[in-house]
């Protein structure tokens, strides 16, 4: 039995009876490993492994670390015994010390202490705040090393959770090679900081320096903490005129005078809660526009005028808003919107159309590879060109895919949960002259047997969930459909393996559907996020 099936039981397949499994366990898969080896000889013989071996809580092993699994994390060993262990931060050749922090059934989660022999594909991360931050995982791993192992994480989630044989002839042709991100920095075009009562430290430097603890913090939260947040002045995902306007906050948010508070998230007190920072392009020039987004508590324009009037003499920002969210959550929507600065939009272009980014719209966060991502969309869906086709977007966000397919085939038709998505699908379309898109916002996960009344059968469907995948409504209702061509957009190998495990097996081996592609994308450098393009095609 494979690693797979200890760490991710899955039940038979059946499509009336399956259960999707837990987004926790698949966060976790380990595809990569067997189990601990039976023992070879009688219990207590020299060079034996134990019949089973369940470490302690606070135990303290040596392990050495093997590949890398979904979401980053390090799969370890156990010296002398195979059993499977999971750690933050181990990279693959790298042998250390770990305290065990949780057992869950065959495998077990560590921290790690000390590293005794450092991992074979080393390098100094150019961020300071690297080895703390929540957000670069890997970035002291070679890039050529890490597109490797999202590479083989994919590989082994679509034959191990979908279920796909690697023996068969046809899938040699179905895994494609990742394609790497030209930029490995200042890719993003959002990042989102949190403001914090007090500045959080990792032990080893608290206990070497306490000096500014005391202090609120702007950054990032800490790994783990909704409470707890890493002060940053720069960030290297992000462009250099969003990071000219954080250190220009930072600055300046502090001081006295102004009486501006973080909020905490505690007691529920306070005014300052999010920065958001968005960049765009100016579509005549080409120039970055930058978008500055302070959710806050409250509605008090007074109170953030001096941090208006700093940020607003940097030629880039065009836009800045305050989103006021009242509610004790930690989210950065807001419930209304006030517009302190500009216009309350930033522009972009993709593909050959323009778009018009809102503060809370959905848009890909990175522009450069998503040019790439819409390329391998377009070619997966092979349109005939005569404009004869119809296409359905689900999870269509601002409608960015619909759209760029809409100029060569009859219709498209979007369906997205958020309603600001679809209003700015809706201003996109007007925006750039296209007439046949329909946008409407629907709950995808609660669709009945009246769904799809209201749009002819579609030659080509296009979903791009998130992260939790499509609901077992959507898929029976597809398997239903039996849509010539559907292209599979997943954020997430784990779920979208199991997603392409039901459309391709839902009655045994042979389902209504054949993969015929699986390309990864590497949309995120120094992150375990992995993008993927999948062509389904229905069975003749």
């Amino acid at each position: 039995m494979s690693a797979a099936a200890a760490l991710f039981p899955l039940p038979r397949r059946s499509v009336v009876r399956r259960k999707f499994p837990s987004l926790r366990t698949l966060a976790s898969l380990s595809p990569s490993f067997e189990p601990p080896p039976p023992p070879s000889g009688p219990a207590g013989a020299p060079g034996a492994a134990p019949a089973s071996y369940f470490p302690k809580k606070n135990q303290v092993l040596e392990l050495d670390c093997e590949s890398l699994a979904y979401k980053g994390r390090g799969v370890c060993k156990v010296s002398d015994t195979g059993f499977v262990v999971l750690c933050d931060r181990a990279l693959p050749g790298e042998r250390f010390l770990g305290r065990v922090t949780r057992r869950k059934g065959s495998y077990a989660e560590v921290t790690k202490l000390r590293t005794i022999t450092p991992h074979r594909d080393i390098v100094d991360p150019p961020c300071e705040y690297a080895q703390y931050c929540g957000g670069c995982k890997t970035q002291n791993l070679l890039y050529e090393a890490q597109i490797r192992a999202k590479e083989q994480q994919v590989h082994e989630l679509i034959i191990h959770v979908g279920k796909f044989d690697v023996r068969d002839p046809e899938f040699r042709n179905v895994m494609q090679p990742i394609i790497p991100c030209q930029l490995q920095f200042h890719y993003r075009n959002k990042m989102e900081f949190s403001f914090g009562i007090q500045r959080w430290l990792p032990k080893e430097l608290l206990d070497k320096n306490r000096e500014g603890m005391d202090e609120p913090a702007l950054g990032l939260h800490a790994p783990g903490f909704f409470d707890k947040v890493l002060n940053i002045d720069r960030c290297l995902l992000q462009s250099e005129p969003a990071n000219k306007v954080l250190a220009a906050i930072q600055e300046c948010w502090q001081d006295p005078c102004l009486g501006l508070s973080p909020y905490d998230v505690h007691s529920h007190t306070g005014f300052l809660k999010h920065l958001m920072l968005r960049t765009g392009r100016d579509i005549e020039t080409g120039l970055p526009e930058v978008m500055v987004n302070f959710v806050t508590s409250s509605h008090k324009p007074d109170l953030l005028k001096p941090l208006v009037d700093k940020v607003s003499a940097f030629p880039e920002v065009t836009s800045i808003v305050n989103n006021v969210n009242s509610s004790v959550g930690n989210t950065s929507l807001g419930e209304v919107e006030y517009i302190l600065h500009g216009k309350p939009f930033i522009m972009e272009t993709l593909r050959g159309l323009v778009f018009q980014i809102s503060a809370n719209s959905f848009f890909q966060t990175n522009t450069h590879q998503a040019e790439l991502l819409y390329r391998l969309i377009e070619e997966c869906a092979n349109l005939r060109g005569d404009g004869s086709e119809i296409v359905l977007d689900l999870f269509c966000g601002t409608g960015t895919i619909g759209l760029t397919l809409a100029k060569s085939v009859k219709h498209v038709y979007g369906y997205e949960v958020v309603a600001q998505a679809i209003a700015d699908a809706r201003v996109n379309a007007k925006l750039n002259g296209i007439h046949n898109t329909t946008f409407i916002q629907g709950d995808l996960n609660k669709i009945d047997e009246n769904f799809g009344n209201n749009f002819p059968k579609p030659d080509i469907v296009i979903s791009d969930p998130n992260r939790p995948g499509m609901h077992m409504k959507l898929i029976k209702f597809l398997l239903r459909l039996k849509s010539p061509r559907i292209i599979y957009v997943s954020c997430n190998p784990a779920t979208c393996a199991r997603d392409l495990d039901y459309l391709c097996h839902c009655s045994g081996e042979n389902g209504p559907y054949r993969l015929r592609s699986v390309q990864p994308v590497d949309m995120f450098p120094h992150t375990p996020h992995i993008e993927c393009v999948c062509l389904l095609e229905l069975c003749q």
